[in-house]
């Protein structure tokens, strides 16, 4: 029970008691009290004068009186214009405590019947995966982690963005000017070669559009005249046309590509439930476009295109069919949408994609409530903000990015460096000092993008992100790994039930069981901003505090046994709560470091 809704109870009964009136629990407003008052948490008491008929602090005292008297939990209270300010007891502390030790599954919400898709990732098969994929990997992985945490059944998926021009300007490119290379004959990762054959038709096609423009072309003439442009153009019709060779190229690039992405995913710790590709579904909703012509909510224009006109919205008009009868983006984006509400049965769908695609979002939303879908409302657009170099935003044409691959590589050769000076892990055998490395590596990494709000777009700058100092998630993993050698070093057995009712915690440990006990509501914080980075500050503040407490508390030295059981207890719950936190985020802890 969080102490909240403690108080609100025993409120209830308190104001039946003294006014004979029956309130709603839950109608009680309680927070945290303020720092500048004595207190651990403040009822409001204005609208209770209405009951009382007495002036706020009248009440305030009187209710105050009344629970210090008759409930051993509230040890004191002050009455302050209208705000009854309450401090715990000890009892309460310990018994909040033993209530946590004994909930192994601490922080999970009960079952709320939902069914949530999430979809993530979304790569394009033309390029690897870089710094900006990984931000969306990560916060769609915590955030599915976040929302089953909530009590409710998730659905991790991704849609890959397998077709379309760009894919064929790589496949154009392999064709011309790679002459045969495989991952295989060259030791390139499928996912890299592919990527770099899409960075070789950008030259190709600048050089180009330049010698155009050099013999007397105007620029948007030379861009669209360019041959290699109108090429795979025509490859991309070739492949709708199901050309045997087309196709033969594609299948085989792509799996490069595919092979690439699971390595990658592995690397990360990222896994789907459901993959969908757009060669699969770039053809549905062509049958919503029949229905919204039908029905009137698009219109067809005399060279056959189709377009919904959201101008009385406040929006604009909306392709979504061409004339020559082929699918737009959005046109899949309401068949999937329709599909997966009626295959799934979903209560919601949350899309995870950068903020550039806001405006997509809110037309696609409109659309499918001027269709008559009443679950449109239930589609949720998780808009971050995009990664930034300090010299600038990322292009996959130019190569000027982060690429995933070398970016997880550093972080481990940055751990592996780290630990080895530290020199504190010389009696772990390779094996074990490998593992180590990569989970130091990847928390860093995965720390570093998520403790960031997803609507703040973020600066990473390499340096900063290796430092294993301050907010950081090596810091964390520091933490766990040194309360873990504590409990290893305890000589006495410690359980929920050496937590005795009597025993007075200092204000240390009554500042930890607090932050304790806000842990559910944290997760329920999480789940309704779709933020990982609640969980991932709340992890950060539960260690930091910790480390003060270690400072000044010599633990393993304590004299008096019940004492030194309460402690080893508290530590204990404490790194476990750090466990089931940090796993929200895709996080693991070592047990030493």
């Amino acid at each position: 029970m969080s102490p909240e809704t403690f108080i609100q109870q025993k409120a209830a009964a308190a104001i039946l008691s003294l006014y004979g009136t029956e309130v709603a629990e839950t109608s009680l407003q309680v927070s945290v009290t303020r720092k500048e008052f004595d207190g651990d948490y403040t009822l409001v008491t204005f609208p209770l004068l209405k009951i009382t008929h007495s002036a706020p602090d009248v009440t305030g005292n009187a209710i105050g009186a009344y629970l210090v008297a008759h409930v051993p939990e509230i040890a004191a209270y002050n009455s302050v214009k209208g705000f009854l300010n309450l401090s715990f007891s000890p009892l309460y502390w310990n018994e909040t405590l033993r209530e946590i030790a004994g909930n192994e599954d601490y922080g999970q919400l009960p079952p709320t019947g939902r069914r949530i898709m999430v979809e993530f990732s979304s790569p394009n098969t033309n390029k690897p995966l870089h710094l900006g994929h990984i931000r969306n990997n990560l916060l769609g992985d915590s955030v599915s982690r976040i929302l089953k945490a909530n009590g409710n059944e998730v659905i991790k998926a991704t849609l890959v963005n397998d077709r379309g021009v760009h894919i064929c300007k790589s496949m154009l490119a392999w064709q011309k000017l790679f002459k045969g290379k495989t991952p295989a004959s060259t030791g390139i990762k499928g996912d890299h070669l592919v990527g770099d054959c899409y960075v070789a038709f950008d030259k190709l096609y600048k050089g180009e559009v330049q010698a155009l423009m050099e013999a007397g072309m105007p620029e948007e003439e030379a861009k669209r005249a360019a041959p290699s442009l109108r090429e795979a153009h025509e490859m991309l019709v070739k492949w709708e046309q199901e050309d045997p060779e087309v196709r033969a190229l594609w299948s085989m690039m792509n799996g490069w590509v595919f092979e690439g992405f699971a390595e990658t995913y592995q690397a990360l710790g990222i896994s789907f439930d459901k993959v969908d590709r757009e060669s699969e579904t770039y053809l549905l909703g062509k049958e919503l476009v029949q229905k919204g012509l039908a029905e009137g909510v698009f219109e067809k224009q005399a060279d056959g295109s189709v377009w919904c006109d959201l101008t009385a919205d406040g929006l604009d008009r909306k392709l979504v069919l061409r004339g020559d009868g082929t699918s737009v983006y959005i046109t899949q984006d309401l068949g999937t949408a329709e599909r997966r509400f009626a295959q799934y049965d979903l209560q919601s769908h949350v899309y995870v994609v950068g903020n550039e695609q806001d405006y997509h979002f809110q037309v696609l939303k409109l659309i499918l409530k001027k269709l008559g879908f009443d679950w449109a409302d239930q589609i949720y657009h998780l808009s971050y903000g995009m990664v930034e170099l300090p010299n600038g935003k990322m292009k996959s044409r130019e190569g000027t990015v982060v690429d995933a691959d070398d970016l997880i590589e550093e972080m481990y050769r940055e751990a592996k460096r780290t630990s080895e000076e530290s020199g504190k892990l010389a009696d772990l055998n390779e094996e074990e000092r490998e593992k180590l490395y990569h989970m130091i590596g990847l928390g860093a990494l995965k720390y570093f993008i998520i403790k960031v709000d997803p609507k703040k777009t973020m600066l990473f700058n390499p340096e900063e992100s290796i430092d294993f100092n301050g907010n950081t998630g090596p810091f964390i993993q520091y933490t766990h790994a040194r309360i873990c050698s504590i409990l290893r070093k305890a000589s006495v057995a410690f359980g929920a039930s050496d937590i005795p009712a009597s025993l007075q915690p200092s204000a240390k440990e009554i500042r930890l069981v607090k932050l304790l006990g806000l842990y559910p509501a944290k997760v329920a914080e999480a789940g309704a901003a779709l933020s990982p980075a609640v969980i991932a500050n709340y992890a950060y503040d539960l260690a930091k505090e910790f480390n003060q407490y270690y400072h000044d508390t010599p633990i393993l030295k304590e004299a008096d046994e019940a004492v030194l059981k309460y402690r080893l207890e508290l530590i204990a719950v404490l790194a476990r709560t750090l466990r089931s936190a940090m796993d929200l985020v895709g996080i693991s802890l070592p047990d030493r470091m």
